[in-house]
């Protein structure tokens, strides 16, 4: 499902763990870019709903585009929104935090989605599907957030 809050559980846990070392408004940022792919084949009824965005290539390419775009968003937002004026997210904050977001998203979605193909282009495998109950994924996710 696009925009499932469900991926936003280890990223809660990470910026609870790494704090400022994390951005999870960078993190969140990509799970949307990640699911942009599924949102328009969801409206056009496409068959292969996580193709593009959701390989290793894809993810890396949505993290190159992540990076400069949600460091700066993510400052706008610090600084004008929430009013925290010395707030300054440094490129390695934000290269890890996009890393982890695209890559988790990856990981996550390879462990459910049947049209998933990780390793595309070079494979169609799919190592991980069903390798987990998707039980355990949703009450991990949402108990991560708890815990949080």
């Amino acid at each position: 499902m696009p925009f499932t809050p469900l991926h936003l559980g280890l990223g809660a846990s990470c910026k609870a763990i790494a704090n400022k070392k994390f951005s999870l408004l960078i993190f969140s940022g990509v799970q949307v870019l990640m699911d942009i792919e599924p949102l328009f084949g969801i409206i056009r009824g496409w068959t292969t709903l996580h193709l593009y965005t959701h390989n290793l290539l894809g993810a890396l390419l949505i993290t190159l585009l992540a990076v400069p775009i949600g460091k700066v968003m993510s400052e706008f937002c610090l600084r004008n929104l929430f009013k925290q004026a010395n707030w300054q997210i440094t490129w390695q904050v934000a290269t890890v935090s996009a890393l982890v977001g695209s890559f988790s998203h990856i990981f996550l979605d390879a462990l459910m989605h049947a049209d998933m193909y990780p390793f595309y282009p070079l494979s169609y495998s799919q190592v991980l599907l069903n390798m987990i109950p998707y039980s355990f994924i949703f009450y991990g996710s949402l108990g991560s957030v708890d815990i949080s």
